[in-house]
């Protein structure tokens, strides 16, 4: 029979519990995954109560408030806290999303905080987004053209413009990324939802004029056609982005250009 045996250090453990904080009337219980790459013990899940009433709605505000509060050594991404930087995705309550947007109250129950699934973790909730950004950078987000560049700017119609609704929004955040099956399975070869719906942003502009070299770098088994229209990238996106479209559309090209 196969026997499957987990990395070393895998398995996630019991951890810590903080004391509850004295005083408090209304209390959230917190289960927040920690793990330092400086030891060599394994991940663990510890224990925190957050007082409401000395705390901000959200649950980027119990996580600062944990950190100012009861444990600085708790370790997460965060910036803007308004839900457009994207540093502070997370895995909260079993669903990708941003820390700064999710409110404590929406959350029925104990709050279990992860960090965003099959990434490296650098350390507590930090994920590794090296690979992330290489696959966006692939990806050459940015105009390309041959015409002779304007005085003023490129012009572009309403209509044009529209086209980009729905893609440009994009923050890459990782979440539909991280959510994706085939991202996990294939995170190597296979772009992800983010990176192909930044491809798609370029490709449907009507200013690029690199749309057939920008299809050729996506002619590809795995780059492009990983994707199984699963959808949990349109799930989980914090911004109500629909990656899976964009990537129907980029197919649609392809298909498009050899009718």
């Amino acid at each position: 029979m196969v026997q499957f045996t987990l990395p070393k250090n895998s398995k996630v453990v019991e951890g810590k519990t903080w004391p509850r904080p004295s005083g408090a009337r209304q209390v959230t219980r917190y289960r927040i995954y920690r793990w330092d790459p400086e030891g060599d013990g394994n991940p663990q899940l510890d224990t925190y109560y957050v007082n409401h009433d000395d705390c901000g709605p959200m649950v980027l505000d119990a996580l600062i408030w944990i950190k100012n509060n009861v444990d600085p050594t708790l370790t997460f991404r965060r910036s803007c806290r308004e839900g457009v930087c994207g540093s502070c995705s997370m895995n909260i309550d079993g669903a990708n999303t941003l820390a700064c947007t999710r409110h404590m109250d929406d959350i029925r129950g104990e709050v279990r905080v992860y960090p965003l699934p099959h990434m490296p973790v650098v350390k507590d909730l930090v994920p590794d987004m090296t690979n992330f950004y290489a696959q966006h950078a692939a990806i050459q987000p940015w105009l390309q053209t041959v015409s002779p560049t304007p005085q003023k700017e490129w012009r572009q119609s309403h209509e044009d413009r529209e086209k980009l609704d729905g893609l440009y929004e994009c923050i890459l955040c990782a979440c539909c990324s991280t959510a994706c099956p085939s991202y996990w399975w294939n995170s190597e070869r296979f772009l992800g939802p983010a990176a192909l719906l930044q491809a798609q942003r370029w490709i449907a502009d009507s200013r690029d004029e690199k749309t057939g070299e920008r299809l050729d770098d996506l002619e590809d088994p795995f780059r492009l056609y990983r994707c199984h229209t699963i959808m949990n990238c349109a799930k989980d996106c914090p911004k109500n982005l629909n990656p899976a479209q964009a990537i129907a559309g980029i197919k649609k090209a392809m298909v498009d250009r050899q009718v």
